[in-house]
């Protein structure tokens, strides 16, 4: 009797420990289940924030991008109202002293007649009477670009002799001789008579502001040269003024620039 009791009682608990086994083999499985899940799910939010982070930085960097380019077209913007301004300013002020020059449409060039300087035919030496004119012509000009510094939104100031088509003798570097030491008679009156050091300002890249060069016949503003009277406007020197270039900098920027905007 006891035996069978025994017996049952073994039973029992060897069923009841199966049925915790079993529950236990359940819960270990759920529970790796559970873990791999969490796994994944770490794994999918890490993916999500490296490109949520890759998508800021590419934003901030498009962004930076496009403010450098606001910047050198702002700067380029500037430089030319500037040298707009400052032409005008020039023609204004020599005008009201009797002095007439012209202004291009462009508002780039100031134009100088030989009259006003006093050239004689083939020479490149200003006359002793209209020294007087050629210096105010360049007081005029360094005040301009003196005025707030204008002179750094500059890349060059161009002193250009001219002539008409007449040919010149050889023996002087024909026209293009005639014409380039014009310019440098202008200048070298200007360098040193000139209160303010006109040879010592520096453009927007700091490099020497005026540069003299002559272009003989070959940039006429009155095609027509028939007679003397049509020829005398080419016979002149060209001030002309030219806002700063693009640094390698600033013309990787635009590049930068135009290419995230086709991206």
């Amino acid at each position: 009797m006891s035996t069978r009791i025994l017996r049952r009682r073994r039973a029992a608990e060897s069923a009841e420990e199966t049925v915790w086994i079993s529950f236990s083999d359940l819960m270990t499985a759920l529970l790796t289940v559970f873990m791999l899940a969490a796994v994944a799910l770490v794994f999918s939010l890490t993916q999500e924030q490296d490109a949520l982070t890759q998508v800021r930085a590419e934003a901030e960097e498009a962004k930076a991008r496009g403010d450098r380019f606001d910047d050198v077209l702002n700067s380029l913007s500037t430089s030319e109202q500037v040298r707009a301004e400052m032409v005008a300013e020039i023609r204004d002020t020599l005008a009201a002293q009797g002095i007439g020059v012209e202004v291009d449409a462009a508002h780039t060039v100031i134009r100088v007649p030989v009259e006003l300087l006093g050239f004689d035919s083939g020479s490149s030496d200003i006359r002793p009477q209209n020294e007087a004119s050629a210096l105010t012509i360049g007081t005029v000009i360094a005040d301009a670009l003196v005025k707030d510094e204008r002179y750094r939104q500059l890349d060059t100031v161009f002193v250009e002799g001219h002539t008409d088509d007449v040919p010149m003798d050889s023996l002087y570097g024909g026209n293009w001789g005639l014409s380039s030491n014009r310019a440098i008679s202008l200048w070298r009156l200007w360098e040193g008579r000139l209160p303010t050091d006109l040879g010592g300002l520096t453009g927007h890249a700091g490099e020497r502001l005026f540069s003299v060069s002559g272009y003989a016949e070959t940039r006429p503003v009155n095609a027509t040269q028939v007679t003397d009277a049509d020829r005398a406007a080419n016979r002149r020197i060209d001030i002309r003024f030219s806002e700063h270039r693009f640094s390698q900098d600033e013309l990787a920027a635009i590049r930068d620039a135009a290419g995230a905007g086709t991206a």
